[in-house]
């Protein structure tokens, strides 16, 4: 097991990354080309205590979590404080690291809107092979933002600097999550496939069984085994859809339920039993909900 080492401030990140120390202590904009990669620290996992937002090419490979992804396009990763994170150094000839990485420590958001605001941006629960793909317009937007940040700490530190920056930090959020929508539709075919294997996915657990050892299936249970994320699973599948995960999974069970009313004798409670209900009244609840009728109520108009 790698070593776990926690960094809990901003000029902690930038001694470890052979950086000056930051002009503010608790937001930065690090350009990328000036980073360096301290054979001491390499092969180390890292558990940030800020968020680090990273507009990144040719930097090597970042591993979040369980999940790896070769930073060789220019992309942007989000990494929320408490999540681990490792690096392997860019080993190919010719090919320097660029780009930008804006590290904002929590307290820097306190007592602002955003503190509590920026914890529902679903980007930051994504795994890195969700990365954000920017178009070369784009990333010029992005760019833009992370240098208003950069001049505003860097030349006017009075009693307007965070409202104002903390202002820019809400636009480059909102950029970025129109611009993830933007990436559902136009990686369309990836989607599609995302789509298709949730749905044999669903087939298959019913098909061997699996619910009467494990009960309900789960959106962790899909999202794991299709490697994404839940919130990046769900929002793929709402553009595709306009439905989330939870939601195919009810669509799954009523499919099941209305199969083995129609075609079987077995009662409420055994169906309920046998889809992975604890309980047969959560089986009509949510068949009513979905249906307008009661299990026995759509059994009943086979008869």
């Amino acid at each position: 097991m790698k070593k776990l080492r926690k960094i809990e401030s901003i000029n902690d990140f930038h001694k470890i990354r052979g950086l000056a120390s930051p002009l503010h202590p608790l937001i930065s904009l690090i350009d990328y080309a000036l980073v360096k990669n301290l054979p001491e620290f390499m092969g180390e996992r890292w558990l940030l205590n800020f968020y680090s937002l990273g507009l990144k090419r040719n930097v090597g490979k970042l591993r979040y979590g369980q999940q790896e992804y070769d930073f060789d396009e220019g992309l942007m990763s989000f990494i929320s404080p408490g999540q681990i994170l490792s690096i392997e150094p860019n080993t190919q000839a010719g090919k320097k690291p660029s780009g930008w990485l804006l590290l904002i420590h929590p307290d820097f958001l306190w007592k602002t809107p955003l503190a509590a605001k920026i914890k529902k941006y679903p980007f930051f629960g994504y795994s890195l092979n969700e990365a954000l793909f920017l178009s070369e317009k784009e990333e010029l937007i992005i760019i833009d933002i992370f240098k208003n940040i950069q001049q505003e700490y860097e030349t006017n530190i009075d009693s307007f600097s965070q409202k104002i920056i903390v202002s820019q930090i809400e636009v480059l959020l909102n950029y970025s999550e129109r611009f993830y929508q933007r990436q559902f539709i136009t990686r369309n075919k990836n989607n599609h496939q995302i789509l298709n294997q949730l749905e044999k996915l669903l087939e298959d657990f019913y098909e061997k069984n699996l619910q009467l050892e494990s009960g309900l299936i789960s959106v962790q249970y899909i999202s794991e085994r299709l490697n994404v994320s839940p919130n990046y699973l769900s929002n793929v599948l709402k553009t595709l859809t306009g439905q989330s995960t939870q939601q195919h999974i009810h669509e799954k069970l009523i499919e099941k339920a209305k199969e083995k009313l129609s075609t079987t004798d077995l009662s409420v409670s055994e169906i309920a039993y046998q889809l992975g209900f604890e309980h047969p009244q959560s089986l009509s609840k949510l068949f009513k909900r979905k249906t307008e009728l009661s299990p026995l109520e759509f059994r009943n108009s086979f008869n």
